[in-house]
């Protein structure tokens, strides 16, 4: 009989019974103490006006679930019986909180996936599978619920199973054990039902006491640093939890993503000194020698380390209310490693109910993509098949700090090793140097028609009058070559901004003081291009025209198509501006002359 904590969820399509079946268990296990028994009575009564309870108001906890009897939130519940421990979480069913239901799947052993016996196989059941298969559940106890609706028929049971048991298989889930159930009274639930004595396998609760608790088998071993602990001069130790394999004192170790070694001198416990920890234990690991280890890095063992790279393959769950747009820039966090992160390329999306593959440009709320993803910087990591901890990341927004999605890590690519950065002897401080000059990039956004290339043309002329060498990149000139492949979408948009900024970048490498003209409407990739500079090599100039005004003079006509439809993704009518919140220099264009502008921004640079 297997030992220890289990952990796992409830998923399902909506109305299945998920919550209902949750309560009745924690019923049949007695974990429902009298007062919460007393307060079920009154709150069913409330609910039904009859004395049958209402399991399902157990888990579902917010006023929003119970107002309308739906899981919003996944509600995790701890119970216990005299064979075995248990964390399971309550998840929802309806499609737009499909990241809540990702979100309990990414830490559970095992999926109890419920099927309303009237209904068959959903497309929620159908999403909900696929879900738990991507996020390596390899196990699955197929509950199919209100039997005695379907009258206790052994075919309408047989006729969700097979089905199902196909599903599974397809995604990768080997384990599929099946049993009817009718959730509100109990039947097979935490003892064997009298009503369908067709069915001779064990009860629910007799499965999860059973099942194996092993989430990803790592069979090497690796520490993510989350903490570098000094109580005392003396004392230095590295604090985290063991993800993988085991490690004895006395162990070489690698400390990754660089290349040095040292071996376990001490493994530090509360309890005291070990003589090894394996995987899930929390320990502080003291080193034979002195190295440079900081929260992010990765120890492992240094005869099998882990593989370290900078650009990936992986399947992508976007999460965010805002569309994923490719080369847009996110925070990456894998384990206790943070990093700067595009997604550069989506091979395509995954129909969830089919898995077949399809196009796309962008990724919506809840969808799942096979994408590649670019970091700044190398860092350790394993395939989410063979390690949750160092191949599960999620991507936070830099703007507002929320997660927009989670990943998982497939492989890395091969480019990602193959290309190495080339040191040039002539760097750019001497070319700054010769040209008597500090380089730095001046980036003028605003709407279309506010002013941004005739105050960055005067700029130009004057900084080119004094002597001073420059480069002015407008953005209508550069849709002329570099960008002709571009058109005006959000997504195209991200793209323009992204192959201006590295642009620029060079040039201010070059030693080169750049002036960029383009409208840049979405504050992300504004943020994005100032990251590819050093500190002070970046002027966010805001030029600041109202919108009529800009509609008022439209030189180009543009604004006119625009508001006939004959211009789409036209930014300030049917696509948005994010105002910068803390330019540089904010050139506020009313009243003022385009003289006056360029005599403000001359007046901001640092030249010499």
């Amino acid at each position: 009989m297997e030992t220890g904590l289990l952990r796992f969820v409830t998923c399902g399509s909506v109305d299945d019974g998920k919550s209902t079946l949750l309560g009745r268990l924690l019923y049949d296990a007695g974990m429902l103490a009298d007062d919460q028994l007393d307060a079920l009575r009154r709150d069913s009564r409330g609910r039904h006006g009859d004395a049958a309870l209402d399991f399902a108001l157990v888990t579902d906890g917010l006023d929003a679930e119970r107002q309308q009897g739906i899981t919003i939130d996944v509600a995790w519940r701890y119970f216990h019986t005299a064979k075995r421990s248990f964390i399971v979480g309550d998840c929802p069913g309806h499609e737009q909180y499909t990241r809540n239901m990702a979100t309990g799947a990414s830490q559970a052993a095992l999926a109890v996936v419920l099927v309303d016996a009237r209904k068959g196989l959903l497309a929620q059941t159908r999403r909900h599978t696929y879900i738990c298969a991507l996020l390596g559940i390899r196990q699955v106890v197929l509950a199919v619920n209100k039997m005695d609706l379907a009258g206790f028929d052994p075919g309408a049971y047989a006729s969700v199973v097979e089905p199902y048991r196909a599903l599974a298989a397809s995604l990768g889930i080997a384990a599929v054990h099946a049993l009817p159930v009718v959730a509100v009274d109990g039947d097979n639930i935490g003892q064997r039902s009298a009503r369908m004595p067709w069915y001779d396998g064990p009860c629910l609760l007799e499965l999860l006491e059973t099942a194996p608790t092993q989430i990803a088998p790592s069979a090497d071993f690796r520490l993510p640093v989350q903490w570098v602990n000094r109580p005392t001069p003396d004392f230095r130790g590295y604090a985290g939890t063991v993800c993988g394999g085991q490690v004895a004192r006395g162990d070489e170790v690698l400390v990754q993503p660089g290349t040095q070694r040292a071996r376990i001198a001490r493994i530090v416990t509360a309890d005291g000194d070990l003589e090894h920890a394996t995987g899930g234990q929390a320990v502080t690991l003291c080193l034979d020698r002195e190295l440079d280890v900081s929260r992010g890095d990765v120890i492992s063992a240094a005869a099998r380390p882990a593989p370290v790279a900078d650009q990936f393959a992986c399947h992508l769950l976007w999460m965010g209310d805002a569309p994923m747009l490719p080369n847009r820039s996110y925070t990456f966090r894998l384990g206790t490693c943070t990093a700067s992160a595009r997604v550069t390329t989506i091979k395509h999306k995954v129909d969830v109910h089919t898995q077949a593959p399809l196009a796309a440009q962008r990724l919506e709320l809840n969808e799942v993509g096979c994408c590649t993803v670019d970091l700044d910087r190398p860092v350790a990591f394993e395939a989410y098949a063979d390690n949750r901890t160092l191949g599960g990341f999620i991507l936070i927004d830099r703007q507002s700090q929320a997660t927009v999605a989670c990943g998982m890590l497939d492989f890395a690519l091969h480019r990602a090793s193959n290309i190495q950065w080339q040191h040039t002897d002539v760097d750019k401080a001497m070319r700054a140097s010769a040209k008597g000059q500090r380089p730095q990039c001046l980036w003028f956004t605003g709407l279309s028609g506010a002013g941004k290339s005739t105050v960055a043309n005067l700029v130009e002329r004057r900084l080119a009058a004094l002597g001073y060498h420059t480069y002015l990149l407008d953005g209508d000139n550069l849709r002329h070559g570099l960008n002709v492949d571009l058109g005006f979408t959000a997504e195209a948009r991200v793209e323009n901004v992204r192959r201006v900024a590295e642009v620029a970048h060079l040039m201010v490498d070059a030693g080169l003081i750049v002036l960029v003209c383009v409208i840049s409407p979405f504050q992300s990739e504004r943020e994005f291009a100032r990251g590819r500079f050093g500190a002070d090599e970046f002027v966010e100039v805001f030029v600041d025209t109202p919108l009529a005004e800009c509609e008022r003079r439209d030189s180009k006509g543009l604004y006119r198509k625009a508001r006939a439809g004959e211009l789409r993704n036209f930014t300030g009518i049917d696509s948005p501006y994010e105002v910068p919140p803390a330019p540089e220099l904010h050139l506020r264009t009313a009243g003022q002359r385009p003289e006056q502008l360029a005599d403000q921004v001359i007046a901001r640079l640092r030249l010499g």
